[in-house]
């Protein structure tokens, strides 16, 4: 039993394939998702900090205060912007919200009749949101946000009643404040999916889910041109009049069709089990499934055209798969990941697809404004596909 068990040992470890999946596969995404819970390259036990949208319309002394006791936090990092531009840019995703500072709020604080911020936001990005409303609202009520309305106040009184003594103002400024403290400093505005309130959960399991599986079935699609490389389809093909490009163009526009199929399939059993609402946009949705199978199907034949074998193949779809999509989005929603791993999931289809279907379904944003996501997959994949064409011709198609 000894001697099987070190023959199977030492043949487990030449193959170099099968250790990759054994170890460093789990080992890379143990890497990715412990930065995506911000335990790894996280020494201070800080995040990067949260961008919040400033406009600013009352530009007092108060309302500059408030901005920048708020830049002053380590978590946040204040971004100016008109008031129409950042609701623009909220809606839009670029940042999870925005606070406007009204006209009127400093001359609000002097007559007791409180004028709230406005705090507009994206509920899908719940973890900024927190920790902006963590920041705003310690300053707008704790004892260092009242500093600023409490000089204000005693400011008032003791111009409108100089004659009294500090004892009998001290007592005025108290129930100042305390009628001051009753009403709301911050007022929370949603302005994304305001109109049709879908489930963001779903939305990320739908998109997510679908092109997690879709990219292991255009893998496997791939795949099975070596397979017939090896027991001999191919070469025999390659006797008859079809010409060598003509084999490669069927199975690519098979990888399309089925990827169309697939990607149909998911979201209208969504939206019949689930509930996901279809007629939010249906020539967007239509678009986003045909964008997003020219580029999956296109990865998937090109992770074929790099492999020498099927075996191979098999092993590097997996591993790129699987990392591809913790990193894009399907396995870890974005707006959770780290800054650094934001940026680095452009590089990833699952990326600009999830980012299409949420554009489409959770922020229902016009057409227009989604063709850059369906730009990016469809040059991707075009890009993609001629460089697995040259491939194959070179390295499969050869008798």
């Amino acid at each position: 039993m000894l001697h099987l068990f070190i023959k199977d040992l030492r043949l487990f470890f030449k193959d170099r394939k099968a250790v990759i999946l054994a170890f460093l596969l789990p080992i890379i995404l143990i890497i990715l998702f412990a930065m995506a819970y911000g335990s790894l390259g996280n020494t201070d036990g800080r995040s990067e900090p949260v961008k919040l949208l400033v406009s600013d319309l009352d530009k007092t002394g108060i309302s500059s205060t408030i901005v920048n006791r708020l830049d002053s936090l380590a978590e946040i990092k204040t971004v100016p912007a008109d008031s129409a531009k950042a609701r623009e840019l909220v809606v839009r995703g670029k940042y999870a919200c925005a606070m406007l500072i009204h006209k009127g709020f400093g001359d609000s604080l002097r007559t007791g009749s409180l004028v709230p911020v406005v705090l507009i936001y994206d509920r899908s990005r719940e973890i900024e949101i927190g920790i902006v409303y963590q920041g705003l609202s310690g300053i707008m009520a704790s004892s260092a946000g009242n500093i600023v309305i409490e000089e204000n106040l005693r400011k008032y009184i003791l111009e409108r009643f100089p004659f009294i003594g500090s004892s009998m103002g001290e007592s005025i400024l108290g129930d100042a404040m305390k009628i001051g403290t009753e009403k709301p400093f911050i007022a929370m505005k949603s302005v994304v999916a305001e109109k049709n309130d879908v489930r963001l959960g779903l939305v990320q399991a739908v998109a997510g889910t679908a092109i997690l599986m879709l990219l292991f079935s255009v893998a496997g699609i791939g795949t099975s041109i070596l397979e017939e490389k090896e027991n001999g389809t191919i070469n025999r093909l390659l006797y008859s009049p079809l010409k060598g490009s003509t084999i490669l163009y069927s199975k690519m526009l098979f990888a399309f069709f089925i990827s169309i199929v697939q990607l149909s399939v998911m979201f209208i059993f969504a939206w019949l089990s689930m509930g996901l609402d279809l007629g939010v946009n249906l020539p967007g949705l239509a678009l986003m499934i045909i964008s997003t199978s020219i580029a999956v199907s296109s990865l998937g034949i090109f992770l074929a055209a790099i492999a020498k074998t099927r075996q191979q193949a098999q092993n590097l779809s997996t591993i790129t798969i699987l990392v591809m999509s913790a990193l894009g989005g399907s396995m870890i929603p974005l707006f959770i990941m780290p800054a650094i791993l934001q940026k680095m999931a452009v590089l990833s289809i699952n990326y600009w697809a999830i980012q299409g279907f949420y554009d489409l379904f959770w922020r229902q944003l016009p057409l227009a404004q989604i063709m850059p996501e369906m730009l990016v997959l469809v040059i991707s994949g075009l890009l993609i596909s001629l460089v697995s064409v040259r491939l194959f011709k070179s390295r499969i198609m050869r008798m």
